[in-house]
């Protein structure tokens, strides 16, 4: 299907755009009225995830409420840990929990593929839906933690500031932790495929806790998995987002990906000076959307102008808090969709 709104996919193609697009990592999230209202009849974020008619509604509320450039489909990067035979609970006020982690080289033993009508079709069947309603305006997103995010929560059971528990494997037990994520990484590719053919047109790999790595432990157990997933994944273009890692952004260059996700700590002269290759993503401050209006449209367009032009995707740092204004989200939106290159 030829799509309307194709900015995202000429940025990430490095083909001409009029103006940057822009989206936002959690777009369909608490700081809509609309979301809160479809999260409180299905009971749970997880019954949303589960049912494909809530997902769909809630992937296309940013599109159809505030205007962005692309949806990115609602799901879970946990759905896949619990695809492959470790179930989690989302805890309210808490956040994901395992009532059994991988402590053991049995326990990954007892992890298996994806089998067909696993929980993953949930997912699979919201993307089709969402293409279809989309009708072509703007391109979907599909998306999968990378191997080492899913691995901190496989082996700690749930978020921690340290993933200590999950370090400590690494050192303690490398082989077993490399034979972990190598079924996380089929897996995913696995599952990455699956989205692809339901019908995204690109794909994001959220390594969101990349940054509690050093450079040369990330380059050990975290690079060389997100580098096999770049490589089985050719038929669509690739977002590589790992939050915290600085200092990995030169490996990051030599992924085959077409765009470098930046988080808000991470200066975009110093991010240029290491991706030279790509398009870059990000990297605004979400806190930054507290601001009056007017310092929201400020803040947009020096992003904006820092870029070369062409090379830059706008989008948060990270993901959208539940308590932002609205109106400085739209505000946001608005800016950029007024700007232009010429």
């Amino acid at each position: 299907m030829e799509l309307k709104n194709d900015l995202l996919l000429r940025v990430a193609e490095g083909k001409e755009v009029e103006r940057p697009p822009i989206w936002l990592m959690r777009q369909a999230g608490r700081f809509l009225s609309e979301y809160r209202e479809v999260r409180a009849h299905a009971g749970s974020f997880r019954q949303m995830i589960a049912n494909p008619d809530f997902a769909i509604e809630v992937t296309l509320q940013p599109i159809d409420l505030i205007g962005v450039d692309a949806a990115i489909i609602f799901s879970d990067i946990l759905v896949l840990p619990e695809a492959i035979g470790l179930s989690y609970e989302m805890i309210p006020q808490k956040g994901p929990f395992f009532p059994k982690t991988i402590e053991k080289g049995s326990d990954i033993d007892q992890l298996h593929e994806i089998a067909e009508g696993s929980n993953l079709e949930h997912t699979y069947t919201a993307i089709k839906g969402v293409v279809k309603e989309l009708a072509g305006r703007v391109p979907l997103i599909g998306f999968a933690g990378a191997p080492w995010t899913i691995f901190c929560y496989m082996i700690e059971g749930q978020g921690s500031k340290t993933f200590s528990k999950a370090k400590k494997f690494f050192y303690q037990e490398p082989a077993l932790a490399h034979k972990l994520m190598e079924k996380i990484t089929e897996a995913s590719i696995t599952y990455l495929k699956g989205q692809i053919r339901a019908g995204v047109n690109l794909v994001q790999i959220f390594d969101s806790w990349a940054g509690v790595l050093d450079k040369n432990t990330y380059s050990q157990i975290a690079l060389p998995y997100i580098k096999a997933i770049c490589d089985a994944i050719q038929e669509v273009p690739k977002t590589v987002f790992a939050k915290g890692a600085f200092f990995a952004l030169d490996d990051l260059n030599e992924l085959n990906c077409n765009i470098v996700g930046l988080d808000w700590h991470t200066p975009i002269d110093f991010a240029l000076g290491k991706v030279k290759d790509k398009a870059l993503q990000g990297n605004m401050d979400p806190a930054l959307l507290y601001s009056k209006p007017e310092q929201v449209q400020e803040a947009t367009l020096k992003m904006i102008n820092a870029y070369p032009k062409g090379r830059h995707v706008v989008n948060l740092g990270h993901g959208i808090y539940p308590d932002l204004p609205r109106e400085s989200v739209q505000e946001m939106v608005n800016t950029v969709k007024s700007f232009t290159y010429i």
